[in-house]
C-alpha cells in the first residue's frame, strides 16, 4: 500500500504529512492511534490536576512557545512523526 503521493511527505512539514496520511490510510488505524494520544493526553492532564500544577504548566506551556521556538516545534513535529510512524508501520 503506497499511502505517499509523490514522495511529497519528503517537502512538507510533519503536520502536513500526517494530515495527508490520515485522509488515505485505514481509518480503524488512525483512529485506534487517535485514542491512544488522547488517552495519553487525558492521563497527563490528570496528573496536573492531582498534583495541583495544571496554572504553572499553562504559564509554562505559553513561555515555551514564546522564549524556545525553535525546541517547541521540534518537540511538536516530533510528535507529528511519531504518529505518522505508528499509522504508516500498521499500514504496510
Amino acid at each position: 500500500m503506497n499511502i505517499f503521493d509523490d514522495d511529497d511527505y519528503m517537502v512538507t512539514t510533519p503536520q502536513k504529512n500526517l494530515m495527508s496520511i490520515m485522509k488515505t490510510a485505514n481509518q480503524n488505524i488512525v483512529e485506534n492511534e487517535l485514542e491512544k494520544v488522547f488517552a495519553r493526553l487525558a492521563l497527563a492532564e490528570k496528573l496536573l490536576e492531582e498534583n495541583e500544577i495544571e496554572d504553572s504548566y499553562e504559564k509554562q506551556l505559553k513561555s515555551f512557545e514564546v522564549a524556545e521556538p525553535q525546541e517547541y516545534r521540534g518537540r511538536v513535529d516530533s510528535l507529528y512523526i511519531e504518529l505518522v510512524g505508528n499509522i504508516v508501520t500498521q499500514c504496510e
